[in-house]
């Protein structure tokens, strides 16, 4: 049986670059994942949620996805008052 620690990382700056640059050269989801060492999974989630309608910009996903941690964790805070 198998052993499944997962231990779940968020993509830094520096792989999202990567990323794009690898889409930009027509590579496949699986071959993107490779490449930056991660699941294809995690490269179909990441260019979903953080591209636009002018495509996969890196320096605009980091931000996106800078908002939604910081916008996270406000609401995991729970009310000193209950």
């Amino acid at each position: 049986m198998k052993n499944h620690n997962n231990h779940y990382q968020q993509l830094t700056q520096e792989q999202r670059y990567q990323i794009s640059v690898l889409r930009k050269a027509g590579m496949t989801h699986a071959a993107i994942a490779k490449a930056v060492g991660v699941s294809s999974s995690t490269i179909s989630r990441e260019l979903k949620r953080n591209s636009t309608e002018n495509g996969y910009d890196p320096k605009v996903a980091h931000l996106q996805s800078m908002n939604r941690k910081s916008s996270a964790a406000k609401a995991n805070k729970r009310d000193p008052a209950t």
